[in-house]
């Protein structure tokens, strides 16, 4: 069992300062530490961590000390590969990721922390909440209150920083429409999707299958509810089980341009894929010459930054990410977090993940 072989690396460094005093600029009735940390892609496969002045919140802001964040195995290999889009806006709508993917950047979207100070303009029941942002990683930086999100008091931080993946699996599942009796496929079971095949369980379908070279994550995907799982050598059967054959819908979540084919070649006449992935500089080859083409399948990408316009007369972001928090309560977390790396050692997690998916799953950063 993936649990059974699951490592945790222990928290090291120096614990998160002690402060007194008052804060320039805010309220708090602390000072924060002398210094902050921040995280830089450097270049390549290059990784640091640099110390930074504490920023001093401005009248509409609060400041932030961060607990953890969570690593994206998907968008931050690109970008520590070396393989995400040059001169790509980072993503136009996230203010903290300003700037574009050009080396060095600073890059995370996952971070929970304190507020440890508040502007003269910020109400005082900001102070001391637990919060969620769409931060890069770094150990303190300052916001206004409209770009965070409270940490629901019966989640923990490591909880927490998975939001993304559930919102993101949250806006997956929308995209798709699954309907009841229909046979699903989900290529690939990283985080993305595990936790969209734990959404997906929910509903009443014919057939939940999960697609994955790794054999514990294989074992996860069965766990969060997937009525079978296949190798992708066995994958080929899919396509031609059932009456009429084919899944009615196929995610592609694996992040390798190679397994769109297998993904079309899943889905039958009239079928849907769902591409989730994103491949950035790496080049999809996609077979259109087979049945794609008489088979009338519809191919569309999922995008967590933005709504589908269909749906935006009824849904919000606000209205999805309480959908996220609900579906985040039905995961197992904790045993999808293989992880903890203090923020000190951060390459180390970056060369961890860059070393296969069989060496981790979710790895979180932590600041104590």
């Amino acid at each position: 069992m993936w649990i059974g072989i699951r490592r945790q690396y222990e928290v090291t460094g120096a614990a998160r300062a002690g402060v007194t005093g008052s804060v320039e600029g805010g309220r708090s009735g602390v000072d924060p530490p002398a210094s902050g940390r921040s995280l830089y892609f450097a270049g390549p496969r290059t990784v640091r961590v640099e110390g930074e002045a504490v920023p001093d919140p401005a009248p509409d802001e609060v400041l932030v000390e961060a607990r953890v964040s969570a690593v994206s195995s998907g968008t931050e290999l690109l970008i520590y590969r070396g393989e995400m889009p040059r001169g790509l806006a980072a993503d136009e709508t996230i203010d903290a990721l300003d700037g574009d993917l050009t080396y060095p950047l600073k890059y995370g979207y996952a971070t929970v922390g304190d507020v440890v100070a508040v502007g003269a303009a910020v109400d005082d029941a900001w102070h001391g909440r637990t919060v969620f942002a769409f931060n890069p990683h770094e150990s303190h930086f300052t916001a206004e209150p409209t770009e965070l999100v409270p940490v629901p008091e019966d989640l923990s931080p490591s909880t927490a920083a998975l939001l993304p993946t559930a919102e993101t699996a949250t806006t997956l599942v929308m995209d798709g429409r699954p309907r009841v009796g229909e046979r699903v496929v989900v290529f690939g079971a990283g985080m993305v999707g595990l936790v969209t095949t734990s959404v997906l369980a929910a509903f009443p379908l014919e057939r939940l299958t999960v697609v994955e070279p790794v054999a514990h994550r294989r074992e996860m995907a069965a766990t969060l509810g997937a009525d079978e799982t296949l190798t992708p050598a066995e994958a080929a059967q899919v396509g031609k089980r059932g009456d009429p054959p084919g899944a009615d819908l196929a995610y592609e979540l694996s992040g390798r341009p190679s397994t769109l084919d297998d993904t079309i070649d899943a889905v039958g006449y009239d079928g849907r894929v769902v591409v989730g992935s994103w491949y950035g500089r790496k080049r999809a080859e996609t077979d259109l010459g087979g049945f794609f083409h008489r088979n009338r399948i519809d191919i569309s990408s999922s995008q967590v930054s933005t709504l589908a316009p269909d749906l935006r007369g009824r849904w919000t972001k606000e209205r999805r990410l309480d959908v996220a928090w609900e579906r985040l309560r039905d995961v197992a977390t904790e045993e999808l977090v293989t992880h903890r790396i203090a923020f000190e050692n951060a390459s180390e997690a970056y060369r961890l993940l860059d070393g296969g998916p069989e060496n981790a799953l979710q790895v979180l950063l932590t600041y104590e």
